[in-house]
């Protein structure tokens, strides 16, 4: 896709009817929210999120993360993610620094992320220690790659363990980033470029004083 027509694309998609972002947090509240782009600690050595920035996701997404949750509950275990809805801006950002397919997708045709149809994510303890993966998260190389057979055997296990649990609740993995997953019919949803601020455009729940679905 040119960048021309990805312009056009993102620019009649609110007339469309873009479906609302559920904020994760408000559904899922034992899940740890520590999204890194928020921060300086990531790839890219600095914040690209605003502080206020949240996990977004689309409501398919989110229940399936919702159900996921409740079944580590009862393990004592717990989620913890690091990246949600990504607007497609800061996937130019992301692609000007690492441009190689496969760790970053090209802005011109986008990531998952940018539709909110992706989660980056590890499992915890039930007080929030992470569990021991083969790499540490953003690894470029080998070690973030679901077929690497290097580290500890405990780290492999969690690994297993946290891709069984999300093929369980219908989502697929990235097979070069162990910490990725995403819906399996991601593509069908719109790319995205709206900024974290847009709050009209995130479902509430009942808590929050409005309804929780989807309003395509």
């Amino acid at each position: 896709m040119s960048a021309a027509l990805l312009a056009l694309v993102l620019a009649a998609a609110p007339d469309a009817g873009l479906s609302p972002l559920v904020d994760l947090a408000r559904v899922a509240p034992s899940v740890v929210v520590d999204l890194r782009y928020a921060t300086a600690d990531n790839v890219m050595k600095k914040a690209v999120y605003p502080p206020s920035a949240r996990c977004l996701v689309v409501k398919e997404l989110a229940d399936a993360l919702v159900a996921a949750s409740k079944q580590l509950e009862r393990k004592g275990l717990g989620l913890k993610v690091w990246d949600c809805y990504r607007p497609l801006s800061v996937q130019w950002e992301l692609w000007k620094v690492m441009p190689q397919r496969g760790y970053v997708a090209d802005p011109r045709t986008g990531s998952h992320h940018n539709r909110g149809a992706a989660v980056d994510l590890t499992l915890v303890t039930k007080d929030g220690a992470e569990l021991e993966m083969p790499s540490p998260y953003d690894t470029f190389g080998r070690p973030a790659h679901h077929w690497y057979k290097g580290g500890s055997e405990a780290s492999k296990k969690n690994r297993q363990t946290l891709r069984d649990l999300m093929e369980a609740v219908g989502l697929e993995r990235n097979p070069m980033e162990w910490w990725h997953y995403q819906l399996v019919d991601a593509v069908r949803w719109p790319l995205r470029d709206e900024p974290f601020a847009a709050e009209s455009k995130a479902v509430t729940t009942p808590d929050g004083g409005g309804p929780y679905h989807s309003r395509r």
